[in-house]
């Protein structure tokens, strides 16, 4: 559980950042910045791989990047699910979206566990 909350406050506080650096994305309150995290993250844990499935063959295509547009569809969806979050345009969203994943990294220490990484459980090995 304390891992659900850390990501969604690195999510959350990612957020903030971009709706302050980048024109175009805009939260109105806190309430509605917790809200558009936890709607963030729902979306890109349920939604995005949805979408990223359905347009494989347009990824694959255009070498990976309409995975970008994708991660934009996902952005500009949580902010149209979440009242006082919102994003002007599709190019917003994709540069949001991007932005959003590179300081939630960051500010969530730079990685993303593999089984057991970071959980502090397991077997330590000697070498």
């Amino acid at each position: 559980m304390s891992r659900f909350i850390a990501h969604w406050l690195s999510v959350t506080l990612a957020l903030a950042l971009t709706a302050w650096i980048l024109p175009g994305v805009h939260v109105d309150s806190l309430p509605a910045l917790l809200a558009g995290g936890l709607v963030l993250g729902f979306v890109n844990a349920v939604v995005r791989p949805v979408l990223a499935f359905f347009s494989l063959p347009i990824t694959l295509l255009t070498l990976g990047l309409f995975y970008l547009v994708v991660n934009g569809l996902a952005f500009a969806l949580a902010a149209w699910l979440t009242p006082g979050f919102e994003v002007m345009s599709l190019g917003t969203a994709m540069l949001g979206a991007l932005m959003v994943s590179v300081l939630s990294w960051i500010l969530g220490g730079g990685k993303r566990g593999t089984r057991g990484e970071g959980r502090g459980r397991g077997r330590r090995h000697a070498h």
